[in-house]
């Protein structure tokens, strides 16, 4: 693990700023889906508490890999992967259905965040030299 922000390289840091941008407006999301449950007249309230709560809970989670980017732990880059990979689709699907305002600016931190995190001074950050797990 590198503690220090010098061993950090800056793929990394924008990695990890997009993964904490993407969890704090999934936790704020499913936190107002859960208040509008709570205060409003949902249609579907079983619906809407399983909203919220996925929202609050993957906005937790996106939060816990970005800290482990941040601090520059091995196991953080399959989820950060993973996540950016289904965001995609997802992106694609608000963009077919003109909702631009989402769709666009999701598939470019999905994008950009893939290309952080599979960058080689990330690879070589995360996995050791080379990419070999277990080296350095």
């Amino acid at each position: 693990m590198i503690s220090s922000s010098v061993g950090r390289p800056g793929t990394l840091t924008v990695a990890a700023a997009l993964l904490a941008a993407e969890g704090l407006l999934a936790l704020v999301l499913g936190g107002y889906v859960g208040v509008e449950t709570v205060i409003g007249e949902p249609t579907d309230v079983i619906t809407s508490i399983a909203v919220a709560g996925f929202g609050v809970l993957g906005g937790a989670l996106l939060l816990w890999v970005a800290r482990g980017l941040w601090l520059v732990l091995r196991w953080s880059r399959g989820p950060a992967v993973t996540t950016q990979i289904f965001a995609l689709p997802v992106a694609i699907s608000l963009i077919q259905s003109a909702q631009y305002a989402f769709g666009v600016p999701l598939i470019a931190a999905a994008a950009v965040a893939l290309v952080t995190l599979l960058a080689p001074t990330s690879t070589h950050a995360l996995m050791g030299e080379d990419g070999a797990p277990g080296a350095s």
